[in-house]
């Protein structure tokens, strides 16, 4: 599943949020955010986690596929 890390990078600095508070909230290691943010895809479970880490819907950190 595409991510867009920009939408991500948005999110985390209008809530004043790390990466590292990311990880923590999400359940996501930190290396693997990172990973995750610079190869801009990973598994739809994953993008669900990150997703809630944030408190936003899915849709809001995804690339539209179509």
């Amino acid at each position: 599943m595409k991510i867009n890390r920009r939408k991500i990078e948005l999110i985390l600095s209008e809530q004043n949020m790390t990466k590292t508070a990311l990880a923590e909230k999400s359940g996501i290691s930190r290396q693997n955010i990172s990973t995750i943010l610079g190869r801009g895809t990973c598994e739809p479970k994953t993008a669900a986690k990150l997703a809630n880490g944030l408190g936003v819907q899915i849709c809001q950190i995804i690339e539209n596929e179509f």
